[in-house]
């Protein structure tokens, strides 16, 4: 069976699309055959981000590692009941599909709650939940008390996650690691990463997620999309010397896979 990974919150531009793309070339540089669905249907940031990386292969004849895509739609039915039925059966048909041929499936979700989206939850074997570091952000994760900052109850989001866990533990299956990235850190202001880094220890053991290492502010992750390249593609792709930023980025990518502890990957970047 394929190791499902997916990267979801209820919040937009926190950089789920630019990991996911980031963890799939990781994994393919890994020798390891990898699947994608993104089922943010209407930006389909990642699935953007694929055909760019196919098209720059095509163009400038390049020998860069592609993941298996499979597209899929939104139910047109009138009726809300066969709506999800036809939305279910679609995306088991997804992952039968690429199960056949992958070791690995990353789904990119949308910032919002969808049946899609909570599907893919119930599925993932790896979430990764992406945060930009700010305080903001946080209440993606949980309640807080504005008078003293302390937790006052899980989000919505992490209601629905729980909601996954359960159904994944009747359904027999592995429990679900639930990760969450601490994305854009910035390199200054040591009081509010503090702030966030000391409430992000307390969510994590009331919620029951793990903070595994995530990417600093960097102008590289922006910059490589159109060409649909990541960092690990520089050198193939002849971007000259890496700079002591890329160089940097790279390790934190490095970081990333180790602290996802995901079966059999063996890191080969």
């Amino acid at each position: 069976m394929a190791h499902i990974i997916v990267l979801g919150n209820e919040k937009g531009g926190s950089g789920k699309s630019t990991t996911a793309m980031h963890v799939c070339t990781a994994l393919m540089r890994s020798g390891e055959a990898v699947g994608v669905i993104d089922l943010d249907l209407r930006q389909q940031s990642l699935m953007a981000y694929v055909r760019n990386r196919r098209a720059t292969v095509e163009r400038e004849g390049l020998d860069l590692p592609l993941p298996h895509a499979y597209a899929l739609r939104l139910s047109d039915r009138d009726s809300l009941r066969d709506a999800q039925a036809e939305e279910e059966e679609a995306f088991a048909d997804a992952l039968r599909t690429l199960d056949a041929s992958c070791s690995f499936v990353v789904i990119d979700c949308p910032g919002a709650h969808t049946r899609y989206a909570q599907m893919a939850h119930s599925a993932a074997d790896t979430l990764i939940t992406p945060m930009n570091d700010s305080l903001v952000d946080l209440d993606l994760l949980a309640r807080l008390d504005p008078a003293t900052g302390k937790v006052a109850g899980p989000s919505i989001y992490s209601e629905m996650v729980w909601s996954a866990r359960q159904l994944r533990a009747s359904a027999g299956l592995p429990p679900l690691d639930w990760t969450v990235l601490r994305n854009r850190v910035g390199t200054t202001d040591m009081h509010n990463k503090r702030r966030v880094g000391d409430a992000l220890t307390e969510l994590s053991r009331r919620i029951g997620f793990r903070i595994v290492p995530g990417f600093t502010e960097r102008v590289v992750f922006r910059e490589l999309f159109l060409q649909g390249l990541t960092l690990l593609d520089l050198g193939d792709a002849g971007g000259g010397r890496l700079t002591i930023s890329n160089i940097a980025a790279r390790q934190e990518l490095r970081e990333l896979i180790r602290a996802l502890n995901l079966p059999g990957v063996k890191l080969a970047f």
